[in-house]
């Protein structure tokens, strides 16, 4: 599939990674081949990073506008980025149109504009097939797009776009009306704004508000003034200008006015992340908030609410409504800010969106909140909070623009694994009925941790099943490994037999997943143990965001369930391979997609990574359908100087600084089980060995309570 993104802005630049990320063939255009190539050049250093890997890189090539725009030719789908300015977009795409590819999509990333002007004197069939497609940055982390049609677009090549957007391009499409910033800047951008007033009204810290507008109400860490920095103060006052440019009827666009505190930021040219300095700046290791009373940097304060902590576990819906009517400053807060905010939304929803659904998507999905709007309306009770007393989501139906409640979309391919019906319960996993015969082990610990309990549970409920399974996670990571309380409380015990049987059951439940017709799907975090029971079973499907690898020499250990053996069979091509192999283990490295674990060479050329991050399960149940049992690889006896080159290679890491004396030491345990065994239960003997040999050192001990207080790793 070939896409050219015209506009290396940005946007532009992001996009055109992500399609490449995908593996679409991308030409990238800015005004001229010098500016698209310095611009291409800046994001491949783009943090958090636009690519994958290189690979991902090398799919696109760059051009200019003055001299290679008949590149658009070859392109399936052409999507203009350029800056939102009117007649530079219309004068661009009169140029595209009579050397547009026949059946080409074309579509406009604009996040203002109205999609009706740029179509204005277009030959017809482009008019009918324009539409806006608003990504959300960085493309390729944020999987919500708001579609824009105008009046005149074809419904079937909506239709046709939509099945494009969501298969290929692996995003949730929203129908958004044609209106100024459609339903994201509109309402979004204008409930930013109203956060900083509030708090500028009641005198409140950005720390105060963040700890109110965060996991609290369902939404990301980034909260509300963490959000304005990277998002980016003149992107937020840019949205704003146009809005109330454009939306001059709306009686609520007082809003959009700059408070003081990003007057003042923005005077001095600190606008976010991006200029070093917002609401927060990092000096050092130390992080600073600005007050907006003195409206100067000070040590940002530890931020603690009696009314949240108390209710903190409950459903979301009860914890505001309980927080809501409390006396301190968070229940203040709440009910100066969320009750307009949730107004707001009940006075745009016809205007900008077709169903309470459809906004409520976009909030979800381009902003990372728990519930939209109005499933918080719901939640709380309309009456309760004084709003228009209307019910938006009854006996699986929606309200939409005609006050009428239309079905909820059944959309199979995208449910998650908590919406299969539930087979039994059992210590630290969940069974769920996928249909057709197929089975969920849902892991349902903290983090998908694994421990004892757990492994005696499905190494015992295993025993029994020979259909296919998917093996996945109900948590937020799929699994971030072993419990290190476990290893730690042995060692303090002296209980080495207890380690060696505990790391004994988690061989042979990887054995057992092999045995078996199992996938894996993974995302989040799947480390260490949790990595080595899904590189056991017969595939794995992975979520692309999925980080994948095995860090144990980072709390001073190796790869103990069979995780250092799997690794040697997968290495196990050539020498070369193999010193690879141990230096990846010995770093600890772990992935930050799924694209690049497999240019590490954790998963492996069979292995999937599921285009659509919300098509995981369904993928990995249409797979394990077909899969077979996976074999254990015969154990290669390899001839050549193994040890040393491993040795070779830990000491040049160790004279760059790459490694600390006791990595090496690590390393040196890898190579014993790489080139001692002479076959597979040899080797899982000896890994058990060498695992207890590292528990039992003071280094090794310091790492692991280290990551247990701080949850980070010392490198001693």
């Amino acid at each position: 599939m070939n896409a050219c993104v015209i506009g290396a802005g940005t946007m532009g630049a992001g996009i055109a990674a992500h399609l490449a990320n995908l593996g679409f063939q991308v030409t990238l255009l800015d005004m001229s081949r010098e500016s698209a190539e310095s611009a291409f050049e800046r994001s491949k250093k783009i943090r958090p990073p636009h690519f994958y890997n290189a690979e991902s890189m090398a799919r696109i090539r760059v051009g200019g506008i003055d001299q290679d725009l008949s590149l658009v030719n070859g392109a399936d789908w052409v999507c203009e980025a350029i800056i939102e300015n009117l007649d530079a977009k219309k004068d661009l795409f009169s140029k595209i149109a009579p050397i547009l590819k026949p059946g080409a999509f074309v579509s406009s990333n604009t996040s203002s504009l109205p999609l009706k002007l740029l179509a204005e004197g277009l030959p017809d069939d482009i008019r009918k097939k324009l539409v806006g497609t608003h990504f959300f940055n960085p493309p390729r982390y944020l999987k919500l797009l708001e579609l824009i049609p105008t009046d005149e677009t074809d419904k079937k090549e909506i239709q046709r776009i939509t099945a494009f957007l969501e298969a290929e391009v692996g995003r949730r499409v929203v129908l958004a009306k044609d209106t100024p910033g459609f339903i994201a800047n509109r309402f979004g951008m204008w409930a930013m704004f109203h956060a900083i007033h509030t708090a500028e009204k009641l005198g409140l810290s950005a720390e105060q508000v963040d700890a109110i507008c965060g996991p609290f109400l369902g939404r990301p860490r980034s909260a509300a003034f963490r959000l304005n920095d990277i998002v980016g103060l003149d992107v937020m006052s840019f949205i704003a200008a146009i809005m109330a440019e454009r939306c001059s009827d709306d009686p609520h666009l007082d809003t959009l006015k700059h408070p003081a505190s990003m007057d003042f930021l923005m005077e001095r040219g600190w606008i976010g992340q991006k200029s070093g300095q917002g609401y927060y700046r990092k000096e050092g290791k130390e992080l600073l908030a600005f007050d907006l009373r003195t409206q100067a940097y000070r040590n940002v304060q530890e931020v603690s609410f009696d009314s949240i902590n108390a209710v903190a576990k409950k459903p979301l819906g009860e914890r505001i409504r309980a927080v809501l009517e409390a006396k301190d400053e968070a229940g203040e807060f709440l009910r100066e800010h969320l009750i307009p905010v949730l107004a707001y939304a009940q006075y745009l929803k016809d205007e900008v969106s077709h169903s309470a659904l459809d906004f409520d998507r976009v909030m979800m999905w381009g902003f990372g909140w728990q519930m939209g709007p109005f499933e918080v309306i719901d939640a709380i009770g309309a009456e309760f909070l004084g709003l228009q007393n209307d019910i938006y989501y009854k006996d699986g139906k929606v309200l939409d623009e005609r006050n009428k409640y239309i079905a909820l979309p059944k959309e199979p391919q995208y449910r998650g694994i908590t919406d299969f019906p539930l087979k039994s319960e059992n210590a630290g996993f969940n069974v769920r009925d996928l249909g057709d015969g197929v089975l969920g082990i849902a892991l349902t610990t903290k983090m998908g941790v694994i421990g004892p309990e757990v492994m005696a549970s499905l190494t015992e409920w295993l025993g029994g099943q020979e259909g296919p399974l998917v093996l996945c996670s109900e948590a937020k990571s799929f699994s971030a490994g072993f419990d290190l309380k476990f290893f730690l409380e042995r060692q303090e015990a002296g209980d080495w037999m207890g380690v060696d049987e505990g790391l004994a059951a988690l061989q042979h439940l990887t054995v057992l997943l092999s045995e078996r017709k199992v996938v894996a799907a993974i995302h989040g975090h799947c480390l260490g143990a949790g990595f080595e029971l899904a590189t056991a079973c017969s595939m794995i499907a992975a979520h692309p965001e999925a980080n994948i690898g095995l860090p144990e020499s980072r709390v001073g250990l190796i790869p103990g369930g069979a995780g250092t053996c799997r690794m040697r069979l997968k290495f196990q091509t050539s020498l070369q391979d193999l010193v690879t192999a141990a230096l990846l283990m010995t770093r600890g490295q772990v992935s930050t997609s799924a694209g690049e674990a497999m240019t590490l060479g954790y998963l492996r050329p069979k292995d999937v990574i599921v285009k659509h991050p919300d098509s995981l399960i369904s993928t990995a149940k249409s797979l394990a359908t077909s899969v077979v049992p996976r074999s254990i690889a015969n154990w290669k006896i390899m001839e050549g100087p193994i040890a040393g080159m491993i040795d070779r290679a830990l000491n040049e890491g160790l004279q760059k600084g790459d490694f600390t004396e006791h990595d090496v030491y690590i390393g040196q345990q890898i190579k014993e089980v790489f080139r001692k065994p002479s076959d597979f239960d040899e080797a899982l003997r000896i890994e058990r060995e060498v695992f207890i040999d590292l528990l039992k050192e003071g280094l090794s001990v310091a790492r692991i309570r280290h990551m247990l207080e701080i949850g980070k790793p010392l490198r001693n």
